[in-house]
């Protein structure tokens, strides 16, 4: 049988945008691309919102945070929000602000670990770097203007190396524990090959030469000039135009569809861009046709946050009044008396998104023995009775039945007495907007590892849950009485 007939679309399609997404800034400009191509209008957060009923929108914070959201034909103000969260920031290594590190004859750069990623998974990777620059625009005749792009160095420019058994030779006994300040820092070259790769400046006299060469030894003062060189010859600049930069290291091993049945998902950054995708390709289809949108009294909403991983406080986090600045500046669009905004956030409903722990066939203890979340056995629901996850008896029969009238597979998790949690957007956004929340995400193995498996399956039950979600909460939620 082919490969192909292996693939089922929605996995095929996960699998393009992981591979278009290296970082939270590639993934938002992914889903801007995928937005426009559906119709989303894309609005600014700094001038005044024009909404009209049966359109569809869109904005960035940042550009590693983006909201999208199609406003129901019936909709007015005060009528609830129908919202799956996600974020779009994954563990990983990002590169200080001074990177320049010379060692024993090696080109180094300095790294700082960001979230709680699996750092030993690190070593041995063929790496390289992406992120956004800012970078010097000159024009002739006219002051210097500033630009934010995106950049990725496509192949592998450096490497993590492991020590030698016969340096280390308690290490299979022992554990392997690098110290994530020494030992964890890429090599990017030799001294001696980057000297001899150098470029000099073509300059027709020694004055300008030494002008030249005054600049080049100001910017290289924190990064290596080869860096800089690479760098600049991607976006089409001078290294010296290149002001500033968030840049991580990636993994250059593309994400793939794998194992002997074609079943699992292999790729960096499943957590919590699969969540992301499944969400966003679920409100742009099921808002796609003339009708989808006619008889909805809602909005429906994709909410993908940075900063995730180091708990959400910032400007563009969850933490962040973002997403309640949406949904307020929505309410207000339609009509300006305030205590609609307070009657459409009792009315609304979030699914918070993000990856679950699959049982694992090597550490089944690890696993209450009533609560094991197995691959392909759909989206888990996830509770917590201290309230590391949003989810109650209401939100999780809301998201029971709404599988329940599509045939999709649910599980459940909570995590064993023994053992610690771990937390989501989830209570963050619950306590911070008041909204209903429930928790849930796809199983997964590897999780904060360079490199992560999930199951095809599950992908497709996830966009399958979410779009039913979209399409099925407001007929729903009607039926409902709890707080009277």
């Amino acid at each position: 049988m082919a490969k192909q007939q292996h693939h089922n679309a929605v996995a095929s399609d996960f699998v393009a945008f992981l591979n278009a997404s290296p970082t939270a800034f590639h993934a938002v400009d992914e889903a801007k691309n995928r937005l426009r191509c559906a119709g989303f209008d894309q609005l600014s957060e700094k001038e005044v919102w024009d909404l009209k009923p049966g359109k569809k929108y869109f904005f960035t914070r940042n550009h590693s945070t983006i909201v999208a959201f199609a406003i129901g034909k019936r909709y007015v103000a005060g009528n609830g929000f129908h919202i799956v969260g996600a974020h779009t920031d994954s563990p990983c290594l990002k590169l200080k602000p001074v990177t320049k590190v010379t060692k024993g004859g090696y080109l180094e750069v300095g790294v700082q670990t960001y979230g709680g990623g699996l750092w030993y998974t690190w070593f041995d990777r063929d790496l390289t770097i992406a992120g956004r620059v800012i970078i010097r625009e000159r024009k002739e005749g006219s002051a210097s203007s500033y630009a934010h792009r995106l950049v990725r160095i496509e192949e592998p420019i450096m490497r993590i190396p492991t020590l030698a058994i016969h340096l280390d030779r308690n290490v299979n006994s022992d554990g392997f524990k690098p110290n994530t300040q020494s030992h964890l820092l890429p090599v990017l070259a030799t001294s001696v090959k980057a000297e001899l790769n150098k470029v000099v400046p073509e300059n027709d006299s020694v004055e300008s030469g030494k002008k030249a060469n005054d600049k080049a030894d100001s910017t290289n003062a924190k990064h290596h000039s080869l860096l800089l060189q690479l760098l600049a010859s991607k976006l089409g600049c001078e290294p010296d135009d290149i002001c500033d930069f968030e840049l991580q290291a990636c993994d250059t091993q593309p994400s793939v569809i794998a194992g002997a049945a074609h079943e699992f998902i292999f790729s960096g950054r499943l957590d919590n861009l699969c969540m992301s995708f499944c969400s966003l390709k679920a409100l742009i289809d099921a808002s796609s046709s003339e009708i989808s949108l006619e008889e909805e009294t809602g909005v429906r909403m994709v909410a993908l946050f940075d900063h995730e991983e180091c708990g959400s406080n910032s400007a563009q986090g969850a933490g962040s009044p973002v997403m309640l600045d949406a949904v307020s500046r929505i309410t207000n669009s339609f009509h300006s008396e305030t205590q609609l905004l307070e009657k459409a956030i009792q009315r609304s409903f979030l699914v918070s998104a993000d990856m679950a722990h699959a049982l694992h066939p090597n550490y089944m203890d690890k696993h209450e023995e009533n609560h094991q979340p197995k691959l392909h056995g759909g989206l888990v629901i996830k509770q917590n009775a201290n309230q590391r996850y949003a989810t109650n008896a209401v939100t999780s029969f809301v998201f029971r039945e709404i599988a329940s009238l599509h045939k999709l597979p649910v599980q459940d998790f909570v995590v064993r007495n023994d053992m610690a949690c771990g937390s989501t957007i989830g209570p963050i956004l619950a306590s911070g907007v008041g909204i209903r929340t429930v928790d849930v995400g796809a199983p997964q193995l590897s999780m904060h590892s360079i490199r992560e498996m999930c199951a095809v399956d599950d992908v497709k039950h996830s966009y399958e849950h979410f779009k039913a979600f979209f399409e099925e909460f407001s007929q729903l939620d009607a039926k409902i009485v709890v707080d009277i």
